[in-house]
């Protein structure tokens, strides 16, 4: 079974996918569902709105976790002490600036808003600017796959036959940045040792 297939008797389930793998992190699996809402295999406004409230639901959850049980999962889990020291950096030298674009900068996400609830940034505040980001966020990526898609095919033309072979270029192309700037960010997040215990984060 092909991928345009799968999608076509599949494609509800697509956006419950979306919602639940953007909670995690999604940015590759929402700019190839960008691609296939190009094809006319999805809706791309349900599937931004998914994009979109998954990602802010997820870093909510994240956030909260880190504000009530910030030390006790770091004392569980020591290996993320390196890049929650990173996130709180950022913190410390301009909070709404990293919430606005944490979920832009691979490798940070993943501790970004848990580091934030450590932090003790109001909750209302956080709230707010994260629904904000989640929305530049899922525009930027779930935009980004439909008009790449197009491009893609109005340069190849008649070379490209279905879905497949727009989708596996940019998954390639995306996963080489990713890991560029995966070993970047690494290599910052060790350069500056913080400690977690973080109060009154400058706006």
């Amino acid at each position: 079974m092909n991928v345009e297939q799968l999608i076509v008797d599949y494609g509800a389930w697509f956006y419950v996918v979306t919602f639940l793998w953007t909670f995690l992190e999604g940015e590759t699996f929402v700019i190839i569902a960008g691609v296939a809402a190009q094809k006319g295999l999805l809706d791309w406004w349900t599937l931004f709105f998914c994009a979109w409230f998954g990602s802010f639901c997820g870093d909510q959850t994240y956030f909260w976790i880190g504000r009530l049980y910030g030390p006790r999962v770091l004392a569980k889990f020591p290996r993320w002490r390196s890049g929650v020291e990173g996130a709180l950096a950022q913190v410390q030298r301009n909070s709404t600036w990293f919430i606005l674009s944490f979920r832009f900068i691979y490798g940070v996400r993943n501790f970004a808003s848990f580091s934030l609830g450590m932090a003790r940034v109001q909750p209302l505040r956080f709230a707010a600017l994260n629904f904000v980001a989640a929305f530049v966020w899922a525009l930027a990526f779930a935009g980004s796959g439909y008009v790449f898609g197009e491009a893609f095919e109005a340069v190849a033309g008649e070379w490209v036959h279905g879905i497949g072979l727009v989708l596996l270029t940019c998954l390639v192309l995306f996963a080489v940045l990713m890991v560029l700037r995966a070993r970047r960010n690494r290599r910052r997040a060790q350069a500056v040792p913080v400690s977690p215990n973080v109060s009154n984060p400058p706006a």
